[in-house]
Formats: C-alpha cells, sequence, structure tokens
C-alpha cells in the first residue's frame, strides 16, 4: 500500500468515527468512540509527522548537503583546475533539478497554507537573507542593490 493510500484510508476511517459519534446518544458507545478517535489522530499525527512529511524533504535535505560538500570544494579550487568545470557543471546540474523539484512538489504544498502565512514565513526568511548577508533580500526579478 502506497504511503498516501494508508493514510487516505485512516482519513476515511476516522471520519467514519466522527459521523457515528454524531450519530449516537449511547453514552457508553460514544465514550469508546472518543477512546478510538484519539488513539487513531494520535498514531496517525505520528507517523505523518515521523515518516510521510520526513520524507518529503529529506531528499531536500540530501540534495542541500550535496551542494554544501560541492561548494566547500569550489571555493578550495583555483578554476584553472581541470576538476573546477566537472564540479562546476555537477553543481550546476544538481542546482537546477533541486529547484525544478521544490518548485514541482514542495511549493504546491506550501501554497496550502496560505497567502498571510506564506507572506510570514517570505518577511522571516528575507530577514535571515539579511542577517546573514548583510544586504535586503530583493524581490523576484530585480537585480542585486550595491
Amino acid at each position: 500500500m502506497t504511503a498516501t493510500n494508508l493514510l487516505k484510508k485512516q482519513h476515511q476511517e476516522v471520519k467514519s468515527l466522527f459521523r457515528r459519534v454524531q450519530k449516537t446518544e449511547d453514552t457508553e458507545a460514544r465514550h469508546d468512540l472518543r477512546k478510538e478517535i484519539i488513539n487513531n489522530l494520535t498514531v496517525h499525527a505520528k507517523i505523518e509527522e515521523e515518516i510521510f512529511y520526513l520524507d518529503l524533504v529529506l531528499e531536500a535535505y540530501e540534495e542541500h548537503h550535496v551542494v554544501k560538500l560541492l561548494l566547500e570544494d569550489l571555493s578550495n579550487i583555483d578554476a584553472a583546475d581541470k576538476t573546477f568545470t566537472a564540479k562546476m557543471t555537477v553543481l550546476g546540474e544538481l542546482v537546477e533539478h533541486h529547484a525544478d523539484e521544490e518548485e514541482k512538489d514542495m511549493f504546491p504544498l506550501a501554497q496550502k497554507l496560505g497567502e498571510a502565512q506564506l507572506e510570514a514565513v517570505g518577511e522571516r526568511m528575507a530577514a535571515r537573507v539579511e542577517a546573514l548577508t548583510g544586504q535586503a533580500a530583493e524581490p523576484a526579478g530585480r537585480g542585486r542593490r550595491r
């Protein structure tokens, strides 16, 4: 069973439990359903947080790790060195793949946060860029400040 099919199945089961709670007047049955909902949602949240959400970003973390290694190599190598071009090519290909994947897979997920939250996250990120570089982050499409 795929991860998404497993999660969908759990979603359906929990929705069904909520419907059953609404339909029953029996206190004991409602108590048992409450216990089942708590148990199911606790397990569901745990597997999403510990495995599913992490796996969505794990590849991105690994790609960042490789980029950092290549950046370190490149910062210690002369541009005339015969491996410079090869390393730069590999880095370019990795960054292009990574950016395309983020925009295709992760950005649509981020859009679900809503415009206000994305704006707040963007402001935090821009402040961090400024703290790291000493320069304000610029909107896309603009040149660098001098």
